[in-house]
This record gives C-alpha cells, structure tokens and sequence, in this order.
C-alpha cells in the first residue's frame, strides 16, 4: 500500500512514524516536501504543501493509495474536496469544515449557535474598532486584561494577551499593520475575556458522525520557562491521565464534543478527520478556546508514540465513516515532548548550524527524535533548517519517568544556539492563558 503524507515538520515525521510502526500491512512512504529526519523513513517528494495540482498529479501518477494532510493551510485551501472530486482518497476535513480554524470569528460564532460553552468575545474590523469596543466596558476596566487574536491563519502567533486595554489597543495596532504576523490574517480581529484555568488540548478521530478521543495533552505555548515570553508553535507538550478526569471528559463530549460535531452535520460540513480542541478548565466548567482542524504539533508527537492501532485504519475509517467498528488502543503509559529550537525563535532565527550528538542517541530507550526543521549535508551531518527544530520525545510508566528521558536525551545534542524550556510538565498550571493559535 502508497502513503503519502503532506507537510515538512515534527507532526509530519511523528505521522510517519506512526504509520510504519502500526502498519497491519506492508506500507511505502512518501512524504511531501518532508525533512531530513523524514527522509530516515519515507521517500521525500520535492512538491510544495501549496501545490495542489502537483501533490494531485504525483498521487495519480504514482497510484497512491491514501493521502493525509499534516499542516492547516492545504486543508483551508480545499485540497480535500479536489481529491475528493476526482476519487482520490485523502483523509482530513473539506475546506467548510476548515472554517473552524480558518476563521477564528467563524468559529466564534458556530460556538454561539450551538451554545458551546466559550469566552465571551465580540468581532471587529479595525484597530480603531477594538479601541471603541474596549471603551464600552464590556471588558472591564482600562487596567484589565484582554486578548486579541486575528482572525485568519497566523502560524501560531496571531493571539495576544494584553494586561492592559492600552497593551491592547497598541497590539491591534501591530496585528492590522504586519508587525506581528501576514496583515491578511487581521482583516477582522476578535476581542475576548481572559479565562484563568487550566488549559487542555483535546484530539479526537471523527467521521462526520462517530468519534474517537485521544489521550488528552497539554501543550507549552511560551518561549520562556515559567510560561513567558511571546507564543510560539509549541515548545513541548505532554499526556498524562491526570490532564483530565474522567468526570470531567464526560463534561467536555457533552458540551462541547458532540454539539459541535452535531453542529458541523447541521450546518453542512459533517467533520472528518482530526479535531482539535482548545480548552479551559475553569472554576465555572470547561471552556472552548479554539479549533484546530488538524493535529497539534508538538501534541502530535506526545499523543502518537502511545498510539498502538493501526494508524492507516483509523484514517480510513474516518473517510468511510467506519470509525465505530472497531476500537482504538492506546498505551497506558504517559509521554513528553521538549522541542529544541533555533536562537532567535519564535522571531528571526538562524540555520545552518551543526546538531552533534544524534548518532548516540539509543534508539531503544523508549525515546524517539522527531526532527521538525532540519536539513542534511553532503557529508551526511544533520544542520538546522527551522526555528523549531527537533523534538524529543518519550514514553515512560510514569509522566515523571518520560520527562527523565526526554531532558536526558536533550542534554545529548547540542547545536550553537540551541535553547529549549527545561520546565515542560513542571510548573504551576493555574494561570491565566487564551487559546493556542
């Protein structure tokens, strides 16, 4: 059987990864663009992610079985439905299902027709508009916090948290100038509360009808340790069973899962594939933050290293709408994810240094390196190619014990430049956060 599996990052080489390990039959891999970890495992295909027409013609020419799409932006663009139109099976949600993380005001309003359970918020069209929103009162006083985000697709850094309304007016001033991210992006801008609480990243398989939920994960947004600094793609993450109880999951599918699953069918767009929820855990119950229509990178790594069904079996089932006919199984085990990145990241990074220590590494230990930004010389020697760069991730019996084993390994590689948080799954987890872009 063909694979092929779109994008260049960790999530694209944990995706692979995860085919060949639970792989019921014997697969050929291709990835496209891919990286150099990537390459470790599947045929890397020169073709950009935005390429639709030459991602259809290489599956059609090579007699690809399965496509799965990694990151957002072909998925918005409406790479599914022209698979779709021209019978070529490819696992992921149409570009009306995307809506709910191409538009961040879109999703809001969904939210609020069914009564899914969210912060308060309203949706504007300029800065001067969120000056006038702020000066209403809706959202406290001038000393308040509040949070910005932009409507469009941002790569993770289109969400500000201001601590002060005049932080946010100069943030929304930034947001619909291009300072921060494309200006595209904040054609509209969505005002919101701050929600304190817990946050929670929520996955599960679906198929327009029937669902599977993942272990839940948390994710590490913040550059810095002790959660600061500004939002990144992700600096690590974890699962463990204590993310959320069980009391509380059966909360979260009845007010949040099934409405919204129920709403896409409602609405049109029965949702297939993968779905990410964004939530907070506050004192007055959980909350919905945001959509992702895709897997969460680095939650990716963390949640598939447990993953023990066939991987190319759930993707399937999802597009035939078969996902209640069998079981998913998933370790009991808990699992980390420490990203190392590039000095300079989340801003202006630098590339083509030399990562050393790769080779040592024990491939046996219950550890794996997914390589998110990387690039491999003549020589064979593995350079940086991203801001993010790898991620190190690891199971163990315990979250403690998988944590051990990611930070051992990270204290193994070194590059010039290379900084990583050393407090994923460590600090306090009351706070106050918005959702992860």
């Amino acid at each position: 059987m063909k694979v092929l599996v779109i994008g260049s990052g960790g999530r694209e080489h944990a995706l692979v990864w995860a085919l060949k390990q639970t792989a019921a039959v014997s697969l050929d891999l291709y990835c496209a663009p891919g990286n150099a970890g990537i390459a470790q495992l599947a045929q890397c295909v020169p073709i950009s992610v935005d390429d639709h027409d030459a991602l259809i013609a290489y599956v059609q020419n090579e007699a690809i079985d399965l496509t799965i799409v990694g990151p957002e932006a072909p998925l918005a663009a409406g790479i599914v439905d022209k698979f779709q139109n021209l019978g070529l099976e490819i696992a992921g949600p149409s570009a009306a299902a995307a809506r709910l993380e191409a538009s961040k005001a879109f999703a809001k309003d969904f939210m609020a027709r069914h009564r899914i359970p969210t912060a308060a918020y309203e949706v504007v069209g300029s800065a001067e508009a969120v000056a006038e929103v702020l000066a209403g009162g809706s959202f406290g006083s001038e000393e308040s916090p509040v949070v910005l985000k932009a409507d469009g697709l941002a790569a993770g850094k289109g969400v500000v948290v201001a601590s002060s309304h005049a932080e946010a007016r100069a943030a929304a001033a930034q947001l619909v100038a291009g300072d921060l991210i494309d200006p595209s992006a904040a054609q509209k801008i969505i005002v919101e509360e701050v929600l304190v609480g817990t946050e929670v990243s929520l996955l599960l398989f679906a198929d327009g009808r029937n669902y599977a939920l993942m272990p839940a994960a948390r994710d590490h947004k913040r550059i810095g340790e002790h959660d600061t600094g500004p939002n990144t793609g992700g600096m690590g993450a974890i699962t463990d069973s204590s993310i959320l109880s069980p009391e509380l999951r059966t909360l979260v599918v009845r007010e949040i899962v099934e409405p919204t699953l129920a709403g896409a069918r409602s609405e049109g767009f029965p949702f297939r594939g993968v779905l990410f929820l964004g939530l907070m855990l506050t004192s007055k119950g959980p909350r919905l933050l945001e959509y992702n229509v895709r897997f969460g990178d680095p939650e990716t790594q963390a949640i598939l290293v447990r993953l023990k069904t066939s991987l190319v079996d759930v993707f399937r089932a999802t597009i035939s709408g078969n996902l209640s006919e069998f079981q998913i199984e998933w370790s009991n085990e808990s699992s980390a994810c420490v990203v190392l990145a590039s000095r300079g990241y989340p801003g202006k990074y630098e590339k083509g240094k030399v990562i050393k220590g790769l080779a040592a590494l024990d491939p046996h230990a219950n550890t794996n390196v997914f390589h998110a930004g990387t690039a491999r010389l003549a020589s064979g020697e593995f350079v940086t190619d991203g801001g993010r760069v790898l991620g190190i991730t690891a199971r163990g019996d315990s979250l403690e014990e998988a944590l051990r084993r990611c930070y051992r390994a990270a204290q193994n590689i070194s590059w010039d430049g290379m900084q990583y948080r050393r407090d994923i799954g460590q600090f306090s987890e009351l706070r106050s956060k918005t959702s992860n872009p």
